[in-house]
């Protein structure tokens, strides 16, 4: 049925015509769970010593601010660096590991979803990822992005930790063979010395391609993004 005989709308709603972004959203995420057959890992994350260390960060005022996604995003790149195999593309030849991390990460607009990439994140310190994502933000939202960031992702950060959002799944982004979703850090009550304390603690969910990885990649890679938060100095530099 074409577009011009096609029936009207029930009464009631109105057709939301989708925007060229949006329509290519819906696209490639449509071919991502057709081709992709996606598993999902997920660890719990105590951000004691992270937030702490934002905190510290935003009082030092002769230092550029640290934020938490810009910490989860050096954290990712730190991983990935000692787990190769998930900073790569799926391609006709099979799984390309890339030599540099170019992390994606994701940005809402108003017609949809992107993901720019922070290009070679892996050789950046922390004071120039939070400096490096600040600017790539400010530039996705202007529409001011440069090809490579749009087209050269290896590895994507989905961070919902700014919403009510506890724990979710994302859809990995074609070619890629990952994705990381964080969400919100929440109080749950942990045992420490044999006490019930409470905790402030994220949830980290891997959504990954099983064309190109096992189960116990993405629990390497879980692993070492978990010890870097959990004592994050080691990220400072």
């Amino acid at each position: 049925m074409s577009k011009v005989d096609a029936a009207p709308a029930p009464a009631g709603r109105s057709l939301v015509e989708l925007s060229p972004m949006r329509a290519a959203i819906a696209r490639r995420m449509v071919d991502s769970k057709r081709e992709a057959p996606h598993f999902y890992v997920e660890t719990e994350v105590s951000m004691v010593a992270a937030l702490e260390f934002v905190a510290r960060s935003r009082a030092d005022t002769e230092s550029p601010r640290v934020t938490v996604t810009a910490l989860l995003a050096r954290a990712c790149a730190v991983a990935l660096g000692s787990n190769p195999r998930l900073n790569a593309v799926w391609s006709e030849r099979g799984l390309e590991q890339v030599d540099a991390v170019n992390l994606g990460v994701a940005v809402a607009l108003d017609d949809g979803l992107i993901a720019p990439a922070l290009l070679g994140a892996d050789a950046l310190t922390l004071a120039e990822t939070a400096e490096a994502l600040s600017d790539l933000v400010t530039r996705a939202r202007a529409k001011r992005l440069r090809a490579p960031e749009l087209s050269d992702g290896t590895f994507t950060l989905s961070n919902l930790g700014m919403f009510d959002v506890s724990q979710f799944t994302a859809i990995v982004v074609p070619p890629q063979v990952a994705i990381l979703a964080t969400g919100r850090t929440i109080e749950r009550p942990v045992v420490l010395e044999g006490q019930i304390v409470a905790r402030p603690v994220m949830a980290a969910t891997v959504s990954a391609d099983h064309r190109a990885v096992d189960g116990a990649d993405v629990a390497v890679f879980l692993e070492s993004f978990k010890s870097l938060l959990e004592a994050p100095e080691q990220l400072d530099g």
